[in-house]
């Protein structure tokens, strides 16, 4: 399912991600999904590869994965931030940051990270389809 940023939904499969989770874990889930939803409302929302995420167009911009005693805050973009408080994740693009309690999310850092990712969009859509389209027409190797 896919929801707008500002719909709710009486099944709303990000809420119910965050009710599955521990008490403490759940309220940093709660938390951000509020601000998300608030901050990029321009974006759809689903549940991709298991977790929440949020998509400008069809190219991921947020998410949040909930660990054994963490939740993983990741923007797709992030590292074009320029924020010293996100951390380089993968070849690409992306950078996260890490709570283990909801009062460790300041809300300033967190408006503007979000602020960041409605306006900074790299374009893994285009890349992931040049990438095949290239795959496509290589000629394959015979054994």
């Amino acid at each position: 399912m896919v929801r707008s940023g500002s719909q709710t939904d009486t099944h709303d499969p990000i809420a119910a991600y965050a009710k599955a989770q521990a008490t403490e874990l759940r309220a940093i889930c709660d938390k951000l999904q509020v601000e998300i939803d608030k901050g990029i409302a321009n974006a759809t929302s689903k549940i991709w590869h298991g977790s929440p995420v949020w998509f400008i167009a069809e190219n991921p911009v947020a998410g949040y994965s909930v660990r054994s005693k963490r939740v993983d805050l990741m923007f797709w973009s992030g590292q074009l931030f320029e924020e010293p408080l996100l951390a380089a994740v993968g070849k690409d693009k992306a950078a996260r940051v890490s709570f283990q309690n909801p009062s460790e999310i300041k809300l300033p850092e967190l408006r503007r990270w979000l602020k960041s990712a409605r306006t900074i969009v790299f374009d893994y859509a285009g890349m992931y389809g040049r990438k095949q389209a290239t795959a496509k027409l290589k000629p394959r190797k015979r054994a």
